[in-house]
C-alpha cells in the first residue's frame, strides 16, 4: 500500500491495516462476498468505524487497485532506469514482477478479478497506469530481443503477466524455487518474441540469460 499510509513509528497505520485485511478478504471471498462488517472484524473495529477511513467499500477497492498499479509502474520504471543495459533491465523487470506476485498474492488476485467492480473514474485511472506499465515492458523487450516488433513485444508482455500472475494458485514449490522457475520461464518466453512466423527460432540473445545474483 502507499508509503504515506504508514504511521510515524514505521508500523502499518489503521488505514493500511484495513486495506491489507480487505485485500485478503476480497481475494478469498470476492468483492461482493465481503461486507464492511467482515473487514472491520478482521482489524478489530466495528464496520461503521471503517467509514472514518474510507467513504465506501468501492472507495477502498479503488485505492487498493490504484496503489497496486502505481507500485508496479514505479518499481518497474526504477529498475529500468537503474539498469546498465537493456538485457539487465529486462531481467530486473521480470524479477520485480515475480517478487511482487509471490510476496503479495492477495493483491495480484484482487487486481485480476476486480477491475470491473471499480467506479468509472477509478477504472480509467487504473487502466491508464496499467497501460504505462505495459509500455515499460514493451520498450524494454524491443530493445533487448532481436526481431521482436511492437505487436509481438506487447503480446509477449501480456503472456508473461499471465504466467507470473498465476502464482497465487500454485503451492508446489517453495518461494525461492518458484521465483527461479518463473524467472527462467518468463525470460524464455520473452526471448521467443523475436521468432519468425515460419517457425524459425529467434536470434540467440545470451545477454538475456540470468546473471549471477539475478533471477535464475
Amino acid at each position: 500500500m502507499p508509503p504515506s499510509t504508514a504511521s510515524d513509528n514505521g508500523k502499518p497505520s489503521r488505514r493500511e491495516q484495513i486495506l491489507t485485511a480487505a485485500a485478503e478478504l476480497f481475494a478469498r471471498h470476492g468483492f461482493h462476498g465481503v461486507g464492511i462488517d467482515d473487514i472491520g472484524a478482521a482489524v478489530g473495529i466495528s464496520g461503521p468505524a471503517l467509514y472514518r477511513h474510507f467513504r465506501s467499500k468501492d472507495a477502498m477497492l479503488g485505492e487498493m487497485l490504484t496503489s497496486i498499479s502505481e507500485r508496479l509502474l514505479d518499481g518497474g520504471q526504477r529498475r529500468v532506469d537503474g539498469a546498465t543495459d537493456p538485457a539487465t533491465a529486462l531481467r530486473e523487470l521480470v524479477r520485480w514482477h515475480v517478487d511482487f506476485a509471490l510476496d503479495d498474492p492477495a493483491l495480484i488476485t484482487v487486481q485480476m478479478r476486480n477491475l470491473a467492480n471499480l467506479t468509472d473514474p477509478d477504472r480509467r485511472r487504473v487502466r491508464a497506469l496499467q497501460r504505462r506499465y505495459v509500455e515499460v515492458w514493451v520498450d524494454t523487450i524491443r530493445e533487448t530481443v532481436s526481431g521482436a516488433d511492437e505487436p509481438a513485444a506487447r503480446a509477449a508482455a501480456h503472456a508473461v503477466f499471465g504466467l507470473i500472475n498465476s502464482t497465487p494458485h500454485n503451492a508446489h514449490l517453495d518461494r525461492g524455487q518458484m521465483a527461479a522457475l518463473l524467472g527462467r520461464m518468463a525470460l524464455a518466453a520473452l526471448t521467443a518474441a523475436g521468432a519468425r512466423d515460419d517457425g524459425t527460432p529467434p536470434t540467440p540473445a545470451p545477454a538475456v540469460a540470468p546473471a549471477a545474483g539475478q533471477v535464475s
